[in-house]
């Protein structure tokens, strides 16, 4: 059964806790992209830190500029090292930086090891960044199918393509056992993003 943190979590999340913890995902998120810029373009960090914008005002707000933000730096760093090269190296700091969030959710929430629980901590970290999804059982076992996402809104298809890793990591954190990988995404012109997930070799879920 999964944790009273993680049923508290699950059943309500007041707005001052959804603008908390949304703000603590940007400014993870954004320092792991400013941190790739000032390693491949240092020149460029000072204008682009400067244009970026703070989070206030509502949620939807909030979301708007963080949305704003990555698309900033990402497109700065497509200016200095070329868009393959820069999405490389942005989704190898997002996974990074994702891992890191999902290994402190789990703490924080309680997550077990199982499927439940993954779901479970998942649509409630997704919640604050207005997403939802559901998972079904596809060809080559579980999908996780984004219906709604609020973020698709503001990124380019080339920013969502590096802050896809942070999600790919997010899971991964919260059970080391468990990947996901995108495979279709709303800003590339898809109905919904679809992602695989999957059990490593040797992984069990209780």
């Amino acid at each position: 059964m999964p944790s009273l943190k993680l049923r508290m979590a699950s059943a309500w999340l007041p707005a001052w806790s959804v603008k908390g913890e949304l703000g603590r995902v940007s400014q993870l998120t954004t320092d792991a992209l400013v941190s790739v810029l000032q390693r491949a373009a240092p020149a460029s960090v000072s204008a682009v830190s400067q244009s970026l914008r703070p989070l206030a005002g509502s949620v939807e707000e909030c979301r708007a500029a963080m949305a704003l933000n990555h698309n900033r730096v990402v497109d700065a760093l497509v200016d200095a090292v070329g868009e393959e090269y820069a999405i490389t190296l942005g989704r190898r700091a997002l996974y990074s930086a994702g891992l890191n969030i999902g290994e402190e959710s789990r703490t924080r929430l309680g997550v077990g090891n199982g499927m439940e629980d993954l779901i479970m901590a998942a649509q409630v970290l997704y919640r604050v960044l207005g997403i939802t999804f559901i998972v079904r059982e596809g060809d080559n076992g579980l999908m996780m199918v984004v219906q709604r996402c609020a973020l698709s809104k503001w990124y380019s298809e080339r920013t969502c393509k590096v802050l896809s890793a942070a999600d790919e990591g997010v899971i991964r954190g919260l059970n080391h056992r468990v990947g996901m990988k995108f495979e279709q995404m709303i800003t590339s012109g898809c109905p919904a993003c679809l992602a695989r997930i999957w059990l490593e070799s040797g992984g069990a879920m209780k």
